[in-house]
């Protein structure tokens, strides 16, 4: 598998772009399954992508009221990937959620994945939630396998409120964080203030910045917003309002990630910090995965057309 994806993580490019899906459910028939994973197949080996995510999901029923959606285990994202999208060229990064897995159980995966996979390591959805590994004890394990390049979660909401979201990278970056994916986003504001506080740090205690991709999920209907809310995910008031009241919410919630992004990506230039995109639909229906295969596609774009005039 081509370790492109690796090699820019390593020089800390900005511009990465990642395409990110959950696994199918866990009790899948086999037959439908391949049938699954060839259609995805198809679609991802066509996309204008860096990398694949394939997400780790956790039940998370500490967070408060009914979730919209009802949780249903997936495949392991590991197996996902091996078995059933073994020919891929598309490089991956998989989640892993700490707490799911004892250390020996961490330690025996990592020292098995190949030079230069990647893979993000997620802690509890709340202080409440049992773990079997803390997330610091996931990145001890993983700072014995340098072959493997680790990642975190950044969450600018969190920020809003402890204004220590910054401080919290660069913990992780000192455990041996390469790289990280944010939650889902839809606050320009919450990201630039992440943004500014990690930049100034960074300089501050003289560290270079690794890549932060910010993760966007298009928003096609209100029950998807419900479960965007329920996911913890801030909006501001004016934008939540526009998205109730717009006659075609999909294309609304398209035309403002891309503007978010399109912000993001000229402050993140003029200060030099490596930033990339993430895209994702938090649902399965197709006309909300297919809106987000197009959010990407017009990203890659806007994305390629501000590195060219940046010389980046």
């Amino acid at each position: 598998m081509s370790q492109k994806l690796a090699n820019q993580i390593i020089k800390r490019q900005t511009g990465i772009l990642t395409y990110g899906m959950t696994p199918p459910k866990l009790d899948t028939p086999e037959e439908k399954l391949n049938t699954i994973a060839r259609t995805q197949h198809e679609r991802i080996a066509s996309l204008p992508i860096d990398g694949l995510i394939l997400y780790d999901v956790q039940e998370e029923d500490s967070r408060e009221g009914d979730r919209p959606f009802p949780y249903l285990e997936a495949l392991d994202p590991g197996i996902y990937r091996n078995t059933y999208l073994n020919h891929l060229q598309t490089p991956s990064i998989l989640y892993r959620s700490a707490g799911k897995y004892h250390p020996a159980e961490l330690e025996s995966w990592m020292a098995a994945q190949p030079e230069g996979a990647c893979a993000v390591f997620v802690g509890a959805s709340s202080s409440t939630q049992p773990v079997k590994t803390s997330l610091p004890q996931a990145f001890e394990i993983g700072r014995r396998h340098p072959h493997l390049l680790m990642g975190g979660v950044m969450i600018p909401e969190r920020h809003m409120k402890t204004r220590d979201e910054h401080l919290r990278v660069i913990r992780k970056m000192e455990s041996g964080c390469r790289f990280f994916v944010s939650q889902a986003i839809y606050n320009v504001e919450a990201s630039k203030d992440f943004l500014s506080d990690y930049y100034y740090a960074c300089r501050e205690q003289e560290l270079e910045m690794v890549p932060i991709l910010f993760n966007f999920a298009p928003c096609g209907s209100l029950k998807t917003l419900e479960f965007i809310k329920w996911l913890g995910i801030s909006l501001p008031r004016w934008l939540e309002q526009d998205l109730i009241h717009s006659h075609d919410i999909l294309d609304k919630s398209i035309t403002l990630v891309r503007k978010i992004m399109d912000e993001l990506m000229d402050f993140a230039l003029e200060k030099g910090i490596p930033v990339g995109c993430s895209v994702e639909s938090v649902s399965t229906r197709k006309v909300e995965i297919e809106a987000a295969l197009q959010l990407l596609r017009d990203i890659r774009g806007d994305m390629d057309k501000k590195l060219a005039v940046n010389g980046a």
